[in-house]
C-alpha cells in the first residue's frame, strides 16, 4: 500500500541517523514485490521516473493548488495561512485535509491507494501534452488525492513537487539497496554510475540480484552520468595537480551533450540526461552522416554561432530548447555548432573505466572527422598554456579545461582528474528561491531575486545574496511568468518559490554578512546567464561558498 511508503517516509523524517536511516529504508524495500522497487526508491527521494520524458512532472504550483482546493474545500488563502505555519508544503495540505469538509469515508470507502496505482497515474500526468492540459493534469491529481487520508496527501504532493525533505539522500538509497538485496555497496555505486540512476539500479537489484548489476555497462541509449570537474584557479595548478604534464581544452559556452548512436539511430541527451534530441535535429543529421560507427556514445559541447561560425553567448542557445513545435522555427533563427570531446563506448565495448583519457581522446578522432573535436594542446609548459588560455578568450570560449591524460572516465565523479580554468573571479551556479515585486516600470515584473547555495548536510537552500541585474526586460518578463508557477508562499512584495530554477551568478566578492542564516553574502551579485541544464541539487554548495571566501580572506 501507498501509505506503508507514507509512514516510512514519517520516520526517516524523525530521525537524523544515517544507520538507522538506512535500516529503516533496506527492511522497507526487502519485503516489496520486484516490479514495486523502482518506483518506490524514487518516490522515497522525491523525483520522477527515469522513464518519464524529461523527467519532470512540469506540474506548476497553480494546478496543484486547484486539486487541493477542490478535494478540501478551501481557497488559496487558506493554504498560505497553513503553509506559513508550517513553512512545508506537504504539511500544510495535511492540515488542510484534516479540516475537509467532505471525509475520506464518504468518497472511497473500499480502496486504499496502491505504490503502483500512484506510479501509474503520475506517469500518465507526466506524458501528458496538447491544450488543456493544466486542467487534466489538475482532474488526474485531485482524482488521487480523492482517495488519500491527511498524510497520505501530504507525501503525495511532496513527491510530485520533488520536495520529500526526510534527510534521505542518493546516497543513502545506495547503502539501502546494498543492504536489502545483499549486495556489496561497491557494486551498487559502480551500477549507478552506469545507469545513471540509484533507482533504476534498485529495481535491476530487487529482480536480477548482483549478476544483474555486474552486468550493467554503458549501453546506447541508456546515459551515462557525466563526470565533472573541479576548478583550478590557474594553468600552473592545474599542471602540478597533473604530475607535470596535462592536455588543456577549450572550455566552450555552451550546452553539454552526450550523444548516442546504433545503426540509423540517433539520440542525444542533455547533462542532466535529459533526452533533447528533438531540440538539435542537426546533430543529429550530423551524427547520421559523419560519425564512422555503427554503435557509439560520445560526448560534446553544442554551442551556438552567428553566420561566421564564431560562438555567441549562452544565452542565444536556449533559444533552441523548446518545445517541438517551435523547433522549426528557432533552428532559422540560431545555428548551431558542434564539437566532441569524449567517447565513452565503441562497436560494443565500453571505454568507461577501461581505457585512459588519452587513449579515448585517440579513437574518437579517427571516428569523429571531420566533425571537429575541442581545441587541444598537451604541454607541461605553463607560459604555453597561458598563451592557450589568452587564445581561447580571444575567439569567444569560457576558458580552458584541464585534463590528466592517464584519467579513467569515472561518471558522476567531481575530482581533480578534470579541472575548469576561468580567467576571472570564479562564477556560481545558484538557485532563485525567492523574488521580489519591482518598482516603477517594473512594478508588474518580479525581478529581484534572491540567490541560494545547497548545504549538503541538511539538502537545504540558504540564501547568499539577492539581484535585480543581469536580465534583460524579456527575460524578466519570462522569469516572472516561470516563478509564478513555483509560487509557494507570499508576503506582500515579496513571494517565496520552489527551488528548481538555477542561474549562474558573477559577483565582486564574498563577505561576511549577518542579514543571512548562511552568514555570508555575495557584493555586487548579476546574474549572467540562467541555467536549465542544471539541476538544483547540481547547484553550487555552501561548502564551495565558504571556500571562496576563505581564500578571499587569506590574500588581504
Amino acid at each position: 500500500m501507498f501509505l506503508n511508503l507514507v509512514r516510512l517516509s514519517e520516520k526517516l523524517s524523525s530521525t537524523s541517523k544515517r544507520t538507522e536511516m538506512v535500516g529503516l529504508a533496506s527492511a522497507f524495500l526487502a519485503k516489496l514485490d520486484p516490479g514495486e522497487v523502482e518506483p518506490t526508491a524514487c518516490m522515497l527521494l522525491g523525483r520522477p521516473f527515469p522513464n518519464t520524458s524529461d523527467r519532470s512532472l512540469e506540474v506548476s504550483w497553480a494546478t496543484l493548488a486547484g486539486a487541493i482546493g477542490r478535494v478540501t474545500g478551501t481557497g488559496r488563502k487558506e493554504f498560505d495561512a497553513a503553509f506559513a505555519k508550517s513553512g512545508d508544503i506537504g504539511s500544510a495540505t495535511a492540515v488542510l485535509f484534516r479540516k475537509r469538509k467532505l471525509k475520506r469515508q464518504q468518497l472511497f470507502p473500499e480502496k486504499r491507494l496502491q505504490l503502483l496505482e500512484v506510479k501509474e497515474a503520475l506517469d500518465k500526468v507526466a506524458s501528458l501534452k496538447g491544450t488543456g492540459v493544466r486542467k487534466r493534469k489538475e482532474r488526474m491529481i485531485e482524482s488521487l488525492l480523492n482517495r488519500c487520508g491527511p498524510l497520505e496527501a501530504k507525501c503525495l504532493v511532496k513527491i510530485i513537487v520533488g520536495e520529500m525533505r526526510t534527510g534521505f539522500q542518493e546516497g543513502l538509497m545506495e547503502l539501502a539497496v546494498a543492504k536489502a538485496f545483499r549486495i556489496s555497496a561497491k557494486m551498487v555505486r559502480r551500477a549507478t554510475m552506469f545507469a545513471g540512476d540509484v533507482a533504476v539500479v534498485a529495481g535491476i537489484a530487487a529482480r536480477s540480484g548482483e549478476d544483474g548489476l555486474k552486468s550493467l555497462k554503458p549501453t546506447p541509449f541508456m546515459p551515462v552520468s557525466p563526470m565533472l570537474a573541479q576548478v583550478a584557479e590557474n594553468v600552473d595548478k592545474a599542471v602540478t595537480a597533473h604530475g607535470g604534464r596535462t592536455a588543456f581544452e577549450y572550455k566552450l559556452d555552451g550546452a553539454r551533450v552526450q550523444i548516442h548512436k546504433k545503426g540509423d539511430e540517433v539520440k542525444v541527451y542533455s547533462r542532466r540526461l535529459s533526452d533533447v534530441t528533438f531540440s538539435l535535429p542537426e546533430v543529429v543529421r550530423v551524427i547520421k552522416l559523419a560519425l564512422k560507427a555503427n554503435e557509439a556514445i560520445v560526448e560534446g559541447e553544442v554551442i551556438a554561432v552567428d553566420r561566421q561560425g564564431f560562438p555567441l553567448p549562452f544565452q542565444y542557445l536556449l533559444k533552441r530548447f523548446r518545445r517541438e513545435k517551435e523547433i522549426e522555427k528557432t533552428a532559422r533563427q540560431v545555428s548551431l555548432g558542434l564539437q566532441l570531446f569524449d567517447l565513452l563506448y565503441l562497436e560494443g565495448h565500453s571505454l568507461v573505466l577501461d581505457e585512459p583519457y588519452e587513449r579515448r581522446r585517440e579513437l574518437l578522432s579517427l571516428i569523429a572527422s571531420p566533425i571537429p573535436l575541442t581545441t587541444q594542446m598537451i604541454t607541461s609548459n605553463p607560459a604555453e598554456a597561458r598563451e592557450f588560455l589568452r587564445r581561447s578568450l580571444r575567439e569567444g570560449h569560457e576558458g580552458l579545461m584541464a585534463k590528466q591524460l592517464g584519467s579513467l572516465y569515472t561518471p558522476g565523479a567531481r575530482g581533480k582528474l578534470w579541472l575548469k580554468i576561468k580567467p576571472v573571479l570564479e562564477p556560481l551556479d545558484l538557485v532563485i528561491v525567492g523574488a521580489e515585486w519591482g518598482y516603477g516600470r517594473r512594478h508588474e515584473w518580479l525581478s529581484d531575486y534572491y540567490l541560494a547555495a545547497r548545504d549538503e548536510s541538511s539538502g537545504e537552500f540558504e540564501v547568499i545574496g539577492k539581484t535585480f541585474k543581469g536580465l534583460n526586460d524579456e527575460e524578466i518578463k519570462a522569469m516572472t511568468r516561470q516563478l509564478k508557477t513555483l509560487v509557494a508562499r507570499e508576503e506582500r512584495r515579496r513571494v517565496w518559490v520552489l527551488p528548481k530554477i538555477v542561474v549562474e551568478v558573477a559577483y565582486n566578492e564574498i563577505q561576511k554578512s549577518p542579514k543571512y542564516s548562511s552568514g555570508m553574502a555575495l557584493r555586487f551579485a548579476r546574474i549572467t546567464r540562467l541555467r536549465p541544464d542544471k539541476s538544483p541539487i547540481e547547484a553550487d554548495t555552501l561548502a564551495r561558498v565558504r571556500e571562496i571566501f576563505e581564500r578571499q580572506v587569506k590574500r588581504r
